[in-house]
C-alpha cells in the first residue's frame, strides 16, 4: 500500500527520533541509528514504506544533500586555506586513486573482465560526505583531523568525477564503441561539468551577499538561505552538474565575501537536523538485503580493496605532506562512507559496460549499505582517538 507523502514523512521522522535515540545507549552515532530505521521500515524488512512511498521523498534527499555541500562550503574561509595549503588536495588525490587502482588491480588479477574491472575500480574513488558531517556535528568535532577531513570529503568528489571520465573513455575505447572524437569528449567532459558547477554556486553565491542586504531581518535571511540553496541546486539539476559541487562552491563565495555567512551557518544548525534526519533514514529504507548474497567475489574484492586503497592514499598523501601523526593515523579510515555520488556514477556504468550492468549494480549497492552502515561508527571512534570530539 503506498502512504500518503505527509504520512510517510511522519512515519519517517518518527523513525530517526526513536532509532537514533536508541543507538545512544550502546554508543553509536544518531546516522547509525537513522539508517537502521530506515532499513528496518523499508521494503527489506517491515515494508511500513513501500519503494513507491520512498521514491516520492526523493525531494527531501535532495534537499539534504543542497544544505550539507552547502555548510561544508561556508567552513572554507581564505585563511583556512592558507594554513592548510595543498595538502588536503594532495591526500585526496592519493586516496582516491589508490581506491581506484587497488580494486582495479584486484579485480584484474582475479581474472574477471578489463572493461568491467576499469569501470568498477573508478567508482571507487567517490567518498560520501553526509554521514561524515553528520558525525562531526554530533559529536561537535574540532581541529587537525577534522578540518582535513571536511576539506578531503569536499575535494573527493571532483576527483572521483574526473577519474570516472578517464576511465570511461577507456572502456570505450576497449569496447570500440568510441571514435577519436568521442575519446576527447568523453575526457573532457566531467572537466566541464565540475567547472560548471562551480560557476553556478559562485555566482550565486554572489548573489547572496546583494540580497541579504536588502533582507536584513531573520525571517528574510531565513527565506534568502532557503531559497539559495535550492536555486543552486535546481539549476544544477537542471543543467546536468553536481550540486554537491554547485552548493560547496556557493558556500564557499559567501563566507569569503558576506559577513552574514556566520548568522547563515548558524540557521542552518537551526533548522537542518529533521531534514538530515529524514535524509538518513530514507537513504536506509533504500538499502536492500535481498541483493546481499548476489554480488559475490567480485563485490568481496570491491568492498575490501577500496577500504584498503583509501587507507594506504590517506596514509601516504599525509606523510608526503607532512602532516601531523594524528592526520596519518585517523583520517584514512573516516572516509570509508560511499553513496550518492557512487550510485549515480553507477547509472553511467550501466551504459557503458551493459553486460556487466547488473553486477555493477549490486556491487555498489552492497558497497553503500556496508559503508554506510560501519562508516559513521568508524568515523566516530576515529575522531574520539584523534581527541577532536567535544561531547
Amino acid at each position: 500500500m503506498d502512504l500518503d507523502a505527509l504520512l510517510s514523512i511522519a512515519i519517517v521522522l518518527f523513525s530517526g527520533l526513536f532509532f537514533g535515540k536508541l543507538v545512544t545507549y550502546i554508543k553509536l552515532p544518531n546516522v547509525t541509528g537513522y539508517l537502521i530505521g530506515g532499513l528496518i521500515i523499508g521494503p527489506s524488512v517491515l515494508n511500513i514504506l513501500s519503494t513507491e512511498s520512498i521514491a516520492s521523498l526523493g525531494l527531501i534527499s535532495q534537499i539534504a544533500l543542497g544544505f550539507i555541500a552547502f555548510t561544508i562550503g561556508l567552513s572554507f574561509k581564505f585563511n583556512y586555506f592558507k594554513r592548510m595549503g595543498w595538502t588536503p588536495v594532495v591526500i585526496a588525490l592519493f586516496e582516491a586513486t589508490l581506491a581506484v587502482l587497488f580494486v582495479q588491480i584486484a579485480l584484474l588479477l582475479a581474472g574477471f573482465d578489463l572493461s568491467m574491472a576499469i569501470v568498477l575500480g573508478a567508482i571507487a574513488a567517490a567518498t560520501a560526505p553526509a554521514a561524515t558531517v553528520m558525525v562531526i556535528k554530533q559529536y561537535k568535532a574540532k581541529g587537525p583531523v577534522t578540518d582535513t577531513l571536511l576539506s578531503v570529503v569536499a575535494i573527493d568528489d571532483a576527483i572521483a568525477l574526473i577519474l570516472f571520465g578517464f576511465a570511461a573513455a577507456v572502456a570505450q575505447t576497449l569496447l570500440g564503441t568510441n571514435v577519436s572524437t568521442n575519446l576527447l569528449r568523453t575526457i573532457l567532459n566531467p572537466i566541464w561539468e565540475i567547472i560548471l558547477a562551480l560557476l553556478i554556486g559562485a555566482v550565486i553565491g554572489l548573489f547572496f551577499k546583494y540580497i541579504l542586504k536588502i533582507f536584513a531581518t531573520r525571517a528574510g535571511r531565513l527565506s534568502v538561505l532557503i531559497g539559495g540553496v535550492f536555486l543552486i541546486t535546481g539549476v544544477a539539476t537542471q543543467l546536468g552538474v553536481s550540486e554537491l559541487l554547485a552548493n560547496m562552491a556557493g558556500g564557499l563565495v559567501l563566507t569569503n565575501i558576506s559577513l552574514d555567512a556566520q548568522r547563515m551557518d548558524d540557521m542552518t544548525d537551526f533548522i537542518t537536523p529533521p531534514i538530515y534526519m529524514m535524509f538518513f533514514v530514507i537513504s536506509g529504507a533504500r538499502l536492500q538485503l535481498s541483493i546481499v548474497p548476489t554480488i559475490g567475489i567480485v563485490g568481496i574484492i570491491y568492498i575490501l580493496f577500496r577500504v584498503v586503497g583509501k587507507l594506504t592514499g590517506a596514509y601516504i598523501g599525509a606523510r608526503v605532506m607532512n602532516a601531523s601523526k594524528d592526520v596519518q593515523k585517523y583520517l584514512g579510515p573516516m572516509l570509508i562512507p560511499q553513496a550518492g555520488v557512487a550510485i549515480g556514477l553507477t547509472t553511467i556504468a550501466e551504459r557503458l559496460v551493459p553486460e556487466h550492468a547488473a553486477e555493477i549494480t549490486a556491487v555498489v549497492l552492497v558497497g553503500t549499505l556496508v559503508y554506510e552502515l560501519v562508516g559513521p561508527i568508524i568515523t566516530k571512534i576515529s575522531l574520539e582517538k584523534a581527541g577532536e570530539t567535544n561531547v
